[in-house]
């Protein structure tokens, strides 16, 4: 039974696809998230210094995980922008799957350090509004990516069937959306902690919320123009 709901890029069905201006301006957008995803992280490296404590690594591999690895992995997918120009679809599934490893791998080991570091100094755990939605993002992220691996063992897990495959597909995006606006939450509230906030201050510090901020709009832009369900437009 066809179904009158087609998901595709919201811009084609309005032709602004037709326009230069709109195209550059999405080029331009995707290649300011990388750039800004990557100067985040190379900013937080710089600033945690690590190595000087067992918390200076914590910043680190949490910016890496969710600032770089989660971003790059998200826009692989973008038609515009992407710096290795992927054509194939099985290669730019791959390489999302090698950089939610390194997400996960990252998040994690940042995860170790921050704990190592509150036992050392004998300071309690889950005390602030940052370690509470740091938690929130780590168990989103294993559930998103357990959802990922149902999609590429799809016949080992018996949803070889196009209609769920196709529904598991748009939960994956939509989750993985939510995954994103959960970790730039988080990434801000880091902003407002005692060792941020003495780091970094003034207009440095609305610069560092643009970073997190920009990229975010990108991938929600991304996502829910890939994945948003219109109406088919018939003569």
């Amino acid at each position: 039974m066809p179904s009158d709901v087609e998901y595709s890029p919201v811009g084609e069905g309005l032709g602004m696809r037709d326009y230069w201006l709109y195209v550059w301006l999405r080029r331009a957008a995707v290649t300011a998230a990388h750039v800004a995803g990557l100067g985040l992280t190379l900013i937080i490296s710089v600033l945690s210094r690590p190595g000087t404590s067992l918390f200076s690594w914590h910043p680190l591999c949490m910016s890496v995980a969710y600032c770089l690895c989660l971003t790059e992995g998200v826009l692989i997918f973008s038609t515009e922008g992407f710096p290795f120009c992927l054509k194939s679809r099985k290669w730019k599934v791959r390489l999302h799957w090698f950089c939610q490893a390194l997400v996960l791998i990252a998040a994690a080991t940042g995860l170790g350090f921050m704990l190592a570091s509150k036992s050392v100094s004998e300071l309690p755990h889950l005390v602030s509004w940052h370690s509470w939605l740091g938690i929130s993002t780590l168990a989103a992220t294993v559930l998103q990516a357990a959802c990922g691996i149902c999609l590429i063992f799809p016949k080992l897990l018996r949803l070889s069937s196009s209609p769920l495959r196709l529904k598991l597909k748009l939960y994956h995006a939509t989750c993985g959306l939510v995954v994103y606006l959960l970790s730039t939450v988080t990434v801000v509230s880091a902003m407002f902690s005692d060792w941020f906030q003495a780091t970094v201050k003034g207009v440095a510090w609305w610069g560092f919320l643009l970073l997190a901020l920009f990229p975010a709009l990108v991938v929600m832009n991304q996502i829910t123009n890939a994945y948003l369900p219109r109406k088919k437009i018939t003569s």
